[in-house]
């Protein structure tokens, strides 16, 4: 085989993403693998587990891999680790994915089945988008940011790098002049209605959300 593709992780994210990326190389000459410093098992569901190390000694004349880790930072390391070793960031998406007009997508993004992005969006780079989540018009999202399962994210909205949106959350829309914006590292939590601009580092919950207050 010419070429090596990796999921790296095989939590219950990376297992989700293999069947889409099975789907996506049906018909090439190439095989797929889970990377995993941390498991002990050699394959799982039916595709062999290999450290990085053991990956990157392959002998193969394409490598391509993309990273299926939620946390972001970690995710962010790894793709570079990737990249400076020489092997290729890898975009896997659902066979169903929708993309309309002007749609930009970064390297090494994920995009789950069900997933919408609508016309004249910007995406940066692994980007994490789960089940059933869409990106509306004239959104901007930067690098290494998370969407969990259902997010609704309207219009007019700029999501800064490594924030977090929680399952079914809904992010109102911005305008031209006045984007919705979610700053750097924000957790968005589950269910949460966004109707204002959410602070760099900030944790917000509740309809409409606010920031979390511990006990």
């Amino acid at each position: 085989m010419t070429a090596l593709y990796g999921i790296y992780g095989v939590s219950g994210f990376g297992r989700e993403v293999m069947p889409l990326a099975r789907q996506q190389l049906e018909g090439e000459d190439a095989e797929l693998v889970f990377i995993d410093d941390a498991s002990s098992v050699r394959t799982v569901n039916g595709h062999r587990v290999m450290t990085y190390e053991v990956f990157k000694a392959q002998e193969h004349t394409l490598k391509k891999a993309c990273v299926a880790i939620a946390d972001s930072e970690i995710r962010q390391k790894l793709a570079e680790k990737l990249v400076d070793d020489g092997v290729h960031p890898w975009t896997v998406q659902a066979p169903n994915v929708v993309v309309l007009d002007e749609a930009e997508l970064g390297e090494g993004s994920i995009l789950c089945p069900f997933v919408t992005l609508t016309s004249n969006v910007r995406v940066g780079v692994a980007f994490h988008c789960n089940i059933y989540s869409y990106v509306a018009h004239d959104c901007e999202i930067g690098d290494f940011v998370t969407f969990a399962p259902r997010v609704s994210c309207n219009g007019n909205v700029r999501i800064e790098d490594h924030a977090y949106i929680g399952t079914g959350a809904v992010i109102k829309q911005g305008t031209p002049d006045k984007p919705l914006v979610i700053g750097r590292g924000a957790v968005v939590g589950m269910g949460a209605v966004v109707t204002k601009d959410v602070p760099p580092g900030a944790v917000v919950v509740g309809n409409p959300a606010r920031p979390f207050q511990k006990g």
